[in-house]
């Protein structure tokens, strides 16, 4: 029977393709499902038998290790680089549409507050 070995969903695309370079170069007989036309089921990564699933997932969680270790120093390089913009630095950058997100957020706590504030008076 058929195990879910990756799911793909909300994953970049760089990165599913190096999990699915990663299964074919370990000779993992693998088969992918999409998430549909809605987005709605789950686009995965699918292995048929036991023995392959242990193997897949032992690589994948291998791959995910050093993954997001890359990621993390990455992130650290940039940071220090100054290459991650800052708060004020988006605001400088495009102060409309920083303003209208903060406003938009106010208005949603507003919104959800006020009918709790209404109740107890």
């Amino acid at each position: 029977m058929a195990k879910l070995a990756f799911r793909l969903n909300h994953v970049p695309i760089e990165e599913a393709d190096l999990v699915r370079s990663l299964l074919i170069d370990h000779q993992v007989d693998f088969y992918e499902t999409s998430a549909g036309r809605w987005g709605i089921s789950v686009a995965a990564i699918w292995v048929t038998t036991d023995e392959e699933f242990a193997r897949a997932r032992t690589l994948i969680e291998g791959f995910q290790t050093e993954h997001s270790r890359t990621m993390r120093d990455r992130y650290a390089e940039d940071m220090g680089a100054g290459r991650v913009p800052t708060l004020w630095q988006l605001l400088r950058a495009s102060p409309l549409i920083f303003i209208t997100y903060w406003l938009l957020i106010a208005a949603v706590v507003v919104l959800s507050i006020l009918p709790i504030y209404g109740y107890f008076n």
